[in-house]
Formats: C-alpha cells, structure tokens, sequence
C-alpha cells in the first residue's frame, strides 16, 4: 500500500464480544501470529452499530450473540463504498483485495 493511502486509511474492528474477550482474542492473536494488531478493537455489546448494518446473526444454533463477519470501506462522509459480508467466518477479503478497493476509491 503507498504512503499517501496509508495516511489517509484507517482499521477497526467491531464486535459484541465485551473488554474481557476482546482482550482474550487479542491475546490468543498475538500468541498464534507473534504480533497483536496494531488497530484498534471495539466493543458493540449492545450491538447497537452491527444492528445498523444487519450484520446480527440471530439465528445462530447456539444461541449465542454472534455477528455474520464482514469488512467495510467507508469514505470520511459516511458512505459505505464496499462491503464483503459472510455467513463462514472462516471466509474473508485477502489483504491485497482490500488493497486494490482502497486505491479503486482513494
């Protein structure tokens, strides 16, 4: 990514997990990759913002307060220019797709 998107883009990430698991997460991260993300992590344990987006999974079988994953790219007016939601967790953008959409729209 080049300097001048670098500067001007910036990561969070949002979940209903409180501190105490997001803390967990980030631990759990930070021993399996040797590094903790170096963004910050925000709690939604309202899910109040997720409720925004549609991204509440209320028919999880567990019955657990669980959120469908999903990457957005919102410009500085509040726009959302792309969005990547999925019902497996395990399924995600690449670092080099979010890239590309990065620079389509910077």
């Amino acid at each position: 990514m080049d300097d001048e998107l670098q500067q001007t883009t910036q990561i969070l990430a949002l979940s209903v997990d409180g501190p105490e698991n997001l803390q967990k997460m980030l631990d759990r991260i930070s021993m399996e990759d040797g590094i903790a993300p170096d963004f910050p992590l925000l709690t939604d344990d309202g899910h109040r913002v997720i409720d925004r987006y549609g991204l509440f999974n209320a028919d999880d079988p567990r019955g657990r307060e669980i959120t469908h994953p999903a990457t957005f790219v919102i410009d500085r007016e509040g726009k959302v220019r792309w969005r990547f939601v999925e019902v497996d967790y395990k399924i995600r953008p690449t670092n080099e797709e979010l890239i590309e959409v990065l620079e389509s729209i910077h």
